[in-house]
C-alpha cells in the first residue's frame, strides 16, 4: 500500500508518522512508530500562496491594507516577498491584424504598451520615447498589418527599421490637437479659421468617397492660401525678435505656426497615414483610426491605480504597473504559477571571511608589552 504523497515521513528513519496529539499552539504533532521521534509539520507553500491571494487582491484593488491582515504593518511584513515576483507577457507569436501603440508617464518613469484594442501583448520600460527603447519592444512582437500611433519621431524611425511593411496610421486625435496646438481654438486669422475647419472635419468621414473630398478641399485651401504662407518678415536693427528666431538670422516666415499647422497635414498626406483606416480595411472591416482604446482604458486604468495606491516607491509602483498590465493581457495564467520557492527564500550572501595576518601588529592602538602599558585591572587610580 502506497503512502499519500501529502503524508508526512519521518525525517530520522524516513517511516510514516501518525498524529499525537496536538502543541499548545495547536498545531498536529506527528509521532514516528519506527524510532519514536515526535515532530510537526508545516506547508510553507500554502500560506505563501495565501499571502500572496491577499497580494494580488490589493494591488488590482482598492481596499486597504488592513482588510488583508490583522494589521497594515502585518499585512506589509507578510507580503514583503511578493515584490519579488515579476510577471511578463506571454510570448504566443501571434500575429495581429492591429495594434496600437503608445506611452505613458509616471514619477519620471516611461511604459511602452502595444494593444490590440481587447488585451495588451506586451509592454517595455524606459526613461522616455526614443528610437531604442522602442525597438526593444518591437523586437519581442511580430510585425503586424497595421499600427496606429501619436506619431513620436522614435517610434516612427523604430517601425521603418524593424516593421518596414506595415502600415501605419496617424492617430486623428493627436493630429487634431497638434493642429489646435498651432493654431489656438480661436484662430485670428481667416486662413487659420478654414485649416482648423478641416481638421474637424476628419472627424465625421466614414468612407474613401468622403476622404477624397477632404484631400481636394485641403489641396484648394493649400492652392489658395500659398501666397499668404510665404509672407516673410526681415529684422530691423534693434527690433523685437520671435523666441524662435535666432540672432544672426536676417528674416523669417510671418505665419510660422500656420505654416506648421499646414505641415502637420500635408505631411502625414504625403506618407499616407492618414486614412490608412479606410485604405487597408476589407470588406465590412472597421479599423481604428485612433489610439483612444488604449488611452483611455489602459493608460487611464494605470492613472487610477497608482493615484489608489499612492505613496509607493518607484520599484514597488512599476510592478503594480506590470501586474495590471499582465491581467489586462489575453489569457493571464494564474499568478501563483508565477511564484518560486525561490521568491520567498532569498539566497542569502556569503560571508567573505578576512584573514588577519599573524604576528604583532606594527601600527595599531592595542596595548603592547614594550611601550610599558599593559591592560590594567581593578581599581587603578580609583580610591577604594
Amino acid at each position: 500500500m502506497t503512502v499519500p504523497k501529502n503524508h508526512p515521513r519521518c525525517g530520522v528513519c524516513a517511516q510514516k508518522l501518525v498524529k499525537n496529539g496536538s502543541t499548545s499552539a495547536g498545531k498536529t504533532r506527528w509521532r514516528c512508530k519506527s524510532c519514536g521521534a515526535s515532530s510537526t509539520q508545516s506547508r510553507v507553500d500554502i500560506s505563501k500562496k495565501a499571502e500572496f491571494a491577499a497580494f494580488q487582491s490589493w494591488i488590482t484593488g482598492k481596499t486597504r491594507q488592513d482588510a488583508h491582515a490583522s494589521s497594515s504593518r502585518t499585512f506589509r511584513r507578510q507580503s514583503a516577498w511578493c515584490w519579488n515576483v515579476a510577471p511578463q507577457a506571454p510570448v504566443t507569436g501571434e500575429i495581429h491584424p492591429v495594434l496600437m501603440l503608445d506611452g505613458t508617464y509616471f514619477n519620471g518613469w516611461c511604459v511602452l504598451i502595444a494593444y490590440t484594442g481587447d488585451h495588451v501583448v506586451g509592454w517595455q520600460w524606459c526613461d522616455r520615447e526614443k528610437h531604442a527603447s522602442w525597438s526593444a519592444l518591437l523586437k519581442q512582437l511580430p510585425a503586424p498589418a497595421m499600427v496606429v500611433i501619436d506619431g513620436h519621431k522614435g517610434l516612427e524611425s523604430a517601425l521603418g527599421q524593424h516593421w518596414p511593411e506595415t502600415r501605419v496610421q496617424r492617430c486623428l486625435f493627436h493630429i487634431q490637437q497638434n493642429i489646435r496646438t498651432h493654431l489656438t481654438m480661436r484662430p485670428k486669422l481667416d486662413a487659420g479659421k478654414e485649416l482648423l475647419a478641416l481638421a474637424k472635419a476628419l472627424t465625421p468621414i466614414q468612407s474613401l468617397d468622403q476622404a477624397a473630398v477632404w484631400v481636394g478641399e485641403f489641396a484648394s485651401w493649400e492652392a489658395r492660401w500659398e501666397k499668404f504662407l510665404k509672407d516673410r518678415t526681415y529684422a530691423k536693427k534693434n527690433g523685437e525678435r520671435p523666441s524662435h528666431v535666432r540672432a544672426n538670422q536676417n528674416w523669417w516666415f510671418t505665419h510660422l505656426r500656420l505654416r506648421q499647422a499646414r505641415g502637420t497635414l500635408a505631411t502625414v498626406l504625403q506618407n499616407d497615414h492618414l486614412f490608412t483606416w479606410l485604405t487597408h480595411a476589407t470588406e465590412d472591416q472597421k479599423l481604428p483610426r485612433t489610439t483612444s482604446p488604449l488611452e483611455g482604458g489602459i493608460n487611464a486604468g494605470l492613472k487610477h491605480l497608482l493615484r489608489d495606491h499612492r505613496g509607493l516607491s518607484d520599484d514597488h509602483a512599476k510592478r503594480a504597473v506590470d501586474w495590471y498590465l499582465y491581467h489586462h493581457t489575453e489569457a493571464p495564467k494564474d499568478p501563483w504559477d508565477l511564484v518560486k520557492a525561490h521568491h520567498w527564500q532569498p539566497k542569502k550572501k556569503k560571508r567573505q571571511m578576512v584573514h588577519e595576518p599573524i604576528g604583532p601588529a606594527l601600527y595599531d592602538t592595542a596595548f603592547s608589552p614594550e611601550d610599558g602599558n599593559g591592560i590594567q585591572q581593578g581599581w587603578g587610580g580609583r580610591s577604594h
